[in-house]
């Protein structure tokens, strides 16, 4: 259900119309708000921001969960018959091409962050293999163990993601922090190649085909985000770093 919000609150919404230029009709699937006195944010099903309507503050007619604005301070007055006076029939709210470009990048930038966040698996120097979580935290924590390898320390304190914290050796801890830049350049480099896809489309129907894992348009992918692609695809992870980002980082 899409959804409104309207002075810092969310409403349910079952439609969002438009009936004339300067009037717009809003169903509610709750209690409307009483003052609109503000910007109105539209979020799509999915709950992703997708347009910001300023100017809608004039209520022009009030049918209880039916609520109709105006943009122009007018109000409803009852149509003359005498006149022929009549309402224009609905016509559905059809955000731009650009506000659904930026609706879909908040999404990929969602995803990117949340296949980011959940880690990756690495195999030790024994044959075990160990889950670990990168957020922000977990990557800040990364940096610091990079920072003491560099400087000879053989035993370093880490944990698994929901393990106690215990000792790996020089050897293991340069496993996870080889393996979390992997994953953490792949998302990155994926995310800006599907965002240059994105600035790229030229209709709704190009932008609704686009999704996190889709396959990345030739075009759009410059020799980095290739590379790891396709070492992904192959299962292996000996994508030249050179290549890569070389800091551990969450795309914005």
């Amino acid at each position: 259900m899409e959804k409104i919000k309207v002075k810092g609150k969310l409403y349910d919404i079952r439609s969002i119309q438009t009936i004339e230029q300067h009037v717009l009709q809003i169903i509610f699937a709750c209690t409307p708000p009483t003052k609109w006195n503000g910007d109105i944010v539209l979020y799509t099903a999915g709950d992703i921001e997708c347009a910001v309507l300023t100017g809608w503050n004039t209520v022009y007619r009030d049918e209880g969960q039916t609520v109709y604005l105006s943009d122009d301070g007018s109000v409803y007055q009852t149509p003359d018959p005498d006149t022929g006076g009549e309402i224009l029939p609905p016509e559905p709210y059809v955000p731009t091409l650009e506000e659904l470009q930026a609706a879909k990048k908040r999404e990929i930038s969602q995803a990117c962050e949340t296949a980011i966040y959940s880690g990756v698996d690495v195999k030790l120097s024994d044959g075990s293999t160990e889950h670990f979580a990168l957020t922000e935290h977990d990557q800040l924590n990364l940096f610091g163990k990079q920072v003491q390898l560099a400087a000879g320390t053989t035993e370093l304190e880490y944990h698994a993601d929901g393990q106690p914290c215990r000792y790996y050796n020089a050897a293991d801890m340069q496993l996870i922090i080889s393996a979390a830049m992997q994953h953490v350049s792949y998302h990155t480099t994926y995310c800006n190649a599907v965002n240059m896809w994105i600035s790229g489309t030229q209709s709704t129907e190009e932008i609704q085909q686009i999704y996190y894992g889709a396959d990345v348009p030739e075009q759009y992918q410059s020799d980095v985000p290739k590379a790891y692609i396709s070492s992904m695809k192959e299962g292996v992870s000996d994508v030249d770093e050179s290549q890569a980002t070389e800091q551990i980082s969450v795309p914005v």
